[in-house]
């Protein structure tokens, strides 16, 4: 018997939705507080993710259930960095 392969699951912080990491994008807060996406899933901080979908995204650039879960205030700076991103993720 072949032992199968662990698939790590992580939740969108917008929709809760639990699909595999390698499906979703990553959200950063820094240990200097900065916060951006994570394209390579490795930026040391405290991380939340966001599905494909463009209403998470939305949401996301408004910013209370992210804000939540990463635990910070989003500046306009970072609201602006994660709306500038959501164009490139599927609807």
């Amino acid at each position: 018997m072949t032992p199968t392969k662990h698939v790590a699951m992580r939740s969108c912080a917008v929709c809760g939705d639990k699909r595999p990491k390698r499906e979703l994008t990553r959200i950063v807060r820094t240990p200097q507080g900065a916060v951006a996406v994570d394209q390579g899933g490795k930026v040391n901080g405290r991380g939340a993710y966001l599905c494909e979908r463009s209403a998470c995204w939305q949401a996301a650039a408004l910013g209370k259930g992210l804000e939540r879960t990463l635990k910070t205030v989003l500046a306009a700076a970072d609201k602006a960095r994660i709306a500038e991103y959501a164009p490139t993720a599927q609807t």
